[in-house]
């Protein structure tokens, strides 16, 4: 995509528009039904607006943080979402870092409430945040046991298993990139974007 379309949508003046070109570039696999979430970091003003532009699309967001005029968003599909985290690989995952037993609700407070945390530490992230963007469970303990080094590629995520494969995720995430930035420049809404479930 040429750069002076990403500009033109980055800064235009209009924030709606701008809210919604940046949550189809950013968030396009997800909108195209391909992740179970995306998270995001968006301007503060431009929070507020993520209600009109969601509204029936059947996504809901959650903030994760917010500090110096950034809001960290975490957009999803509540019962995808839950299916997925109480898949048995990913389960077992999380549990480690105290997500026992919880509902979808409880999950994403906890998971907002160690983000403040480490936050407010200078520590990054917690760990388990690729668990709830649905990155391979492999993956994500892959990442956690080399700190963040010795991957075999990166793309969406650091991959430590199953290269091909991921390959082939990345290819699909960059189709369904194009294809929902195109019909955003051709006038369709996020409504008209995002895969209904």
């Amino acid at each position: 995509m040429p750069a002076e379309v990403l500009s033109y949508f980055l800064k235009n003046r209009d924030q709606r528009l701008r809210l919604a070109f940046q949550v189809v570039l950013q968030c396009a696999p997800f909108l195209k039904g391909l992740k179970v979430s995306c998270v995001i970091s968006l301007e503060e003003t431009l929070y507020e607006g993520l209600a009109e532009l969601l509204r029936d699309t059947g996504i809901s967001y959650h903030r994760l943080s917010c500090s110096e005029g950034k809001c960290l968003v975490l957009f999803y599909r509540p019962n995808e979402l839950e299916r997925y985290l109480n898949s048995p690989k990913i389960r077992g995952l999380i549990r480690e870092y105290g997500y026992v037993d919880m509902s979808l609700e409880r999950m994403l407070y906890r998971l907002y409430s160690r983000v403040d945390d480490f936050a407010k530490r200078g520590m990054g992230f917690p760990h388990e945040i690729g668990a709830f963007l649905g990155y391979p469970a492999d993956d994500v303990k892959g990442f956690i046991e080399n700190q963040g080094r010795k991957y075999l590629m990166i793309g969406y995520w650091k991959v430590y298993s199953d290269l091909t494969k991921a390959r082939m995720i990345f290819k699909e995430y960059d189709r369904a990139k194009d294809c929902a930035v195109n019909e955003f420049i051709t006038g369709k809404s996020i409504r008209e974007i995002a895969v209904q479930r």
